[in-house]
């Protein structure tokens, strides 16, 4: 059993599936963090400062989403808080469960941009192989 687990999110619909491990492998009082991370684009010569604003607006606004339909799979009886970061996927899901110090990611193996579905998902891919936390693969079947 697992103390802390860190359940990152991206709107995908594997929702259900993890939810449930985490809620299965969760030791008693322990903490489920739910975690979306929200890119941030730059303003650039092709794109307006408003323009990419209202975009990153759109992409926090799409990660706050994403950690309420994911908190919504948990009963009240769960020990379980959402948060939203802004950054690279892999980077800052790794960097959230060093700082919070998790015991355990839950991580579907393809996500909203998943490709065959024989290849892992190039954000997976990266928090398993940089990892030094426990990994639990979630199949996408």
């Amino acid at each position: 059993m697992y103390k802390k687990i860190l359940l990152p999110t991206d709107g995908s619909n594997y929702a259900e599936k993890e939810a449930e491990r985490a809620t299965k492998l969760l030791a008693d009082g322990g903490e489920v963090i739910v975690l979306s991370v929200a890119g941030k684009l730059t303003s650039s010569a092709f794109q307006s400062r408003s323009n990419v604003k209202k975009v990153n607006k759109g992409l926090y606004k799409e990660a706050e989403d994403n950690v309420e339909h994911m908190l919504k799979q948990f009963d009240e009886t769960v020990n379980v808080r959402g948060m939203v970061e802004v950054g690279f996927p892999a980077e800052t899901i790794i960097d959230v469960a060093n700082r919070e110090d998790v015991d355990l990611i839950i991580i579907s193996a393809s996500g909203k941009s998943g490709l065959h579905r024989f290849i892992l998902g190039s954000v997976t891919e990266k928090v398993l192989k940089t990892s030094e936390i426990d990994v639990l693969l979630v199949p996408s079947k």
